[in-house]
């Protein structure tokens, strides 16, 4: 019994692995459902017969029309900060995730906590100004962006995370000449995440 049907079987892959002819293609082309034909070029509406002037023409198109490259909503935030005839130089920056842990998640690991930086809660920002003094900088933190301007630098920095603007802090450091901003994160799914 088992050797007709392995018969079967390699007759059926036989049939499957054999080149159709043209003929074959054809009656199985008429046997498929008009809507199992349609395309990538069907689906919406259909275009607007080209003999009329169609002065209502879809938003995309106007926008195509338009000399402009990006609609404003596609500009990211901080773009009006940069400033390329600006000749001052940006500083030595670096970016550290933090997260904080207790013993509970350290010895006994009882949150659900990972070294991630799916984990971390807030952000801390390091930089370098030399020959700098606390009194010369403008600070101007943003959802996605850190704005910091001295005499000497200045710095546009995209943040990798939304943080909230409003709860962070900075602290200069006279004695390395830096500038510490911590930033608590802002993840809107951190209340599912990690709890």
């Amino acid at each position: 019994m088992e050797g007709l049907s392995s018969l079967h079987d390699l007759q059926a892959l036989s049939a499957l692995l054999s080149p159709k002819h043209e003929d074959e293609e054809e009656e199985d082309l008429q046997q498929v459902k008009p809507m199992a034909r349609m395309g990538p070029g069907q689906i919406g509406s259909p275009p607007a017969p080209s003999g009329k002037n169609n002065k209502e023409g879809s938003t995309a198109y106007m926008k195509k029309k338009s000399k402009d490259i990006w609609d404003e909503d596609e500009v990211t935030e901080g773009a009006h900060f940069d400033d390329l005839a600006d000749p001052r130089p940006q500083p030595e920056y670096e970016i550290v995730l933090k997260q904080s842990v207790g013993t509970e998640d350290l010895f006994l690991g009882l949150s659900r906590k990972d070294p991630s930086s799916m984990c971390c809660d807030s952000m801390l920002v390091r930089v370098k100004l030399p020959d700098t003094k606390a009194s010369d900088l403008v600070l101007d933190v943003r959802d996605t962006f850190l704005d910091l301007r001295t005499p000497k630098y200045k710095l546009g920095l995209h943040l990798p995370h939304p943080v909230h603007k409003h709860e962070g802090n900075a602290r200069f450091i006279v004695e390395r000449e830096e500038l510490e901003i911590t930033l608590p994160m802002n993840r809107p799914m951190d209340c599912i995440n990690l709890t």
